[in-house]
């Protein structure tokens, strides 16, 4: 059950903003095994100069086309398998329009005491709900 936010600059059609979000999910149920309508995304559309990401010293430019990920989600899946989300990530943002120069990901882990889907229980620790099994 992966939280993802996304942040980008304003100026795409709604069409578009929504092609990157289906991108980021899809790769996400691919890798992850995940279920389709498991799917909590928050899009932040910003003013130009409000997004700042350089190349952290890799030798590339972004431009006004960056796509900065977070994503929140259970600990316990490998590096290996959170390299393979981050290229597939890549590859169906390129499909919507994005360059990988400008695909920025962050990764954040947490356990399942720190997720609440309403009504101030976690439902992970009630029993509400399964605690999903890291994929590979």
């Amino acid at each position: 059950m992966p939280l993802v936010r996304i942040d980008l600059n304003r100026g795409r059609t709604p069409e578009a903003v929504r092609s990157i979000a289906d991108a980021i999910h899809d790769a996400i149920v691919e890798v992850y095994g995940i279920p389709v309508r498991d799917r909590f995304q928050v899009i932040t559309q910003h003013d130009p100069g409000a997004l700042i990401a350089e190349d952290a010293g890799l030798g590339f430019e972004r431009d006004d086309h960056l796509v900065i990920i977070q994503i929140f989600t259970q600990r316990g899946r490998s590096d290996e398998t959170k390299q393979r989300l981050y290229a597939r990530i890549a590859e169906s943002l390129a499909s919507a329009g994005v360059p990988g120069e400008d695909v920025f990901i962050g990764y954040v882990e947490n356990g399942p005491q720190d997720w609440s889907f309403g009504f101030g229980r976690a439902q992970y620790l009630t029993g509400e709900l399964g605690i999903p099994s890291a994929v590979a």
